[in-house]
């Protein structure tokens, strides 16, 4: 499993990067070789296809990324830096409307141009001058900056998550089951499950979201005191052979356990099962990044939506945690994140929840992101970035709900305590599962 430098950034409470400039440079390249490496199984045919609307091509991630640090940091402050292509800010932009109009998302699969070897050369060219303009910015300049090259590797990190996360439903709608990576198999396949038990949280005033050094987003802050009542939370998380037994009582057809909306999806998109799960023969197999295999009912449950978490919280007669009680627990029962399946494990799967004597309460980290019942809004004093940095998180928050944790394919040096992920309710394409919690 993962060992994580804890801060690899180092900020001050005003989100100022403290450390030297030879620590970014170093971590800007390893980043952006890590996008490069995530590619690097991929057939050139596999960087263009785009099957549904909220996956986007490989290729695409990488101009994205590439276009993010030439938007916001070489066209702002180097005024020597020459654009590369000046179409390019048109095709790589993403949902920033005051940088300009760009291609509509679904679209994104209809470009065979530029090419994947234009969009590599995009990509090296904004390497060079990247790591030219950190060595050699002015010191008052670089004040002004650092923050930003902080944020545009985050960003970048994010991609390679929703990279893995595209590539499985690229892989996953191709008749041949093709793998993207070989299988671990020193991952125990026959390990039991370690039994579900609830643990109890005391109410109360607690303090969450981010106050600290390190790198965050603008939507973790401020720190805020919130009260809660005494609650229990799962000691680990939901599995598949739990969820099974939700399926086999008639989940999905018995309208009664689900939402309004959630009814209307699932009868319109006709779902029976969690995304990826087949039924060969009777026998269920899920499809992973290893290609398809039989269904392990220890294993932790994934790509599930909002609206399947909250139904099977609510067959179970418990329900999903607050984002509050979500990090009160990981801040009060769990330990570093030391030992947990992140990208850098290259599992890219859930796998087994392990004991560990140093905590009550595992996988509170990695494996899979964590459905809360909290919708996304922003923290009491929340305040928005200025200018284009403002649409990053704020303007999406509306009718999203937050997840918590991180996943298998999620960098470990990304992920926080205090760290907001958002989708909308109908969302399972990432790779989200389940925690329950309940009243005392």
């Amino acid at each position: 499993m993962t060992v994580i430098d804890k801060n690899p950034l180092s900020l001050d409470k005003t989100n100022k990067v403290t450390s030297d400039r030879s620590q970014i440079l170093n971590q800007y390249k390893n980043t952006r070789k890590s996008t490069v490496d995530i590619c690097n199984p991929l057939e050139i045919e596999d960087y263009v296809v785009q099957p549904m609307d909220d996956v986007s091509p490989p290729k695409w991630h990488l101009g994205h990324t590439s276009w993010f640090f030439e938007t916001f940091i070489l066209k702002e402050f180097d005024r020597d830096y020459k654009i590369f292509n000046d179409k390019y800010n048109f095709i790589f932009n993403s949902y920033y409307e005051s940088i300009g109009e760009r291609v509509f998302r679904p679209k994104r699969g209809s470009l065979s141009r530029p090419t994947v070897k234009e969009i590599i050369q995009y990509r090296n060219y904004v390497d060079e001058k990247i790591c030219e303009f950190i060595q050699n910015v002015d010191s008052p300049e670089w004040e002004k900056i650092e923050k930003i090259i902080a944020l545009g590797i985050h960003h970048e990190m994010q991609h390679q998550e929703l990279l893995l996360t595209d590539i499985k439903n690229i892989f996953g709608v191709n008749p041949l089951r093709p793998g993207y990576i070989k299988r671990n198999d020193s991952i125990g396949q026959n390990i039991e499950a370690i039994k579900s038990e609830f643990i109890e949280i005391k109410g109360g005033l607690h303090k969450i979201g981010f106050n600290g050094n390190g790198f965050s987003f603008d939507n973790e802050k401020p720190e805020h005191k919130v009260f809660i009542n005494d609650f229990k939370i799962q000691n680990r998380l939901v599995t598949n052979g739990e969820y099974l037994e939700f399926m086999n009582d008639g989940g999905y057809s018995n309208p009664i356990y689900w939402l309004s909306d959630a009814w209307d999806v699932v009868q319109k998109e006709k779902w029976n099962s969690p995304m990826y799960w087949e039924k060969i023969e009777s026998k269920w197999f899920v499809l992973t990044l290893s290609g398809l295999l039989k269904l392990n009912p220890n294993e932790p449950i994934c790509h599930v939506s909002y609206y399947e978490a909250e139904a099977y919280a609510r067959w179970k007669k418990k329900r999903l945690p607050t984002e509050a009680e979500w990090e009160i627990a990981a801040s009060t029962l769990s330990d570093d994140f030391n030992g947990y399946n992140f990208l850098e494990s290259r599992n890219f799967h859930p796998v087994l929840g392990r004991n560990n004597k140093k905590t009550k309460i595992i996988q509170m980290f990695g494996d899979v992101w964590e459905w809360t019942e909290s919708s996304y809004l922003p923290y009491p004093g929340y305040v928005q970035p200025e200018g284009a940095f403002g649409e990053y998180n704020s303007k999406f928050m509306c009718n999203q709900m937050i997840l918590r944790g991180g996943s298998c394919v999620t960098p470990a040096k990304h992920i926080r305590k205090t760290y907001r992920n958002f989708f909308q309710s109908d969302k399972r394409w990432q790779f989200t599962g389940i925690r329950l919690a309940s009243e005392v």
